[in-house]
């Protein structure tokens, strides 16, 4: 499904007042859900965010490095060939929760199976859910709360179960 389709779609939906849809042709699956998360206040203006997100470093008193990067792991360190890499598959504002206020889809430790709830993008007033596509460990949360994402932008980081 291309791009203009897909628009043609969405307008068709946002005309007729459908609030829910899924349709599947072959290998490609569209779902889309409106209205299913009300937000008390507006979302933050998205904001230019470097990609990927860098880890800052500082020097501690000790001499050691300190790490501030948006969350990390506590136990044995992973190397990056032993990670999933969730991204994003749209552009859209990043959300933790299904409302403000609510606890996290997943936090850090958290262990998912494939096709459980991550987070939500909001994209053009719709909220997409946004799924794991492998079962394992979350290790890390590449993003923070409201912030603009852009496509193929890391979000999780997964340690697979084997």
């Amino acid at each position: 499904m291309n791009q203009k389709e897909l628009k043609e779609l969405i307008d068709f939906l946002v005309e007729k007042d459908i609030s829910e849809f899924e349709l599947q042709r072959g290998d490609e699956k569209v779902k889309i859900k409106r209205g299913a998360v009300v937000y008390a206040s507006s979302p933050a203006p998205p904001v230019a965010v470097p990609f990927p997100t860098p880890e800052i470093r500082s020097v501690a008193p000790s001499g050691s490095a300190v790490s501030s990067s948006p969350e990390h792991v506590s136990g044995p360190p992973a190397t990056q060939e032993d990670l999933h890499i969730v991204k994003s598959p749209i552009v859209g504002t990043f959300y933790e929760a299904p409302a403000p206020g609510a606890p996290p889809f997943v936090k850090i430790g958290d262990t998912v199976e494939a096709g459980q709830v991550l987070c939500i993008i909001e994209a053009m007033k719709l909220m997409n859910e946004i799924e794991s596509d492998v079962a394992g460990e979350i290790v890390k949360k590449l993003v923070t709360n409201s912030q603009a994402v852009e496509y193929g932008q890391p979000l999780f980081a997964i340690r697979p179960r084997r």
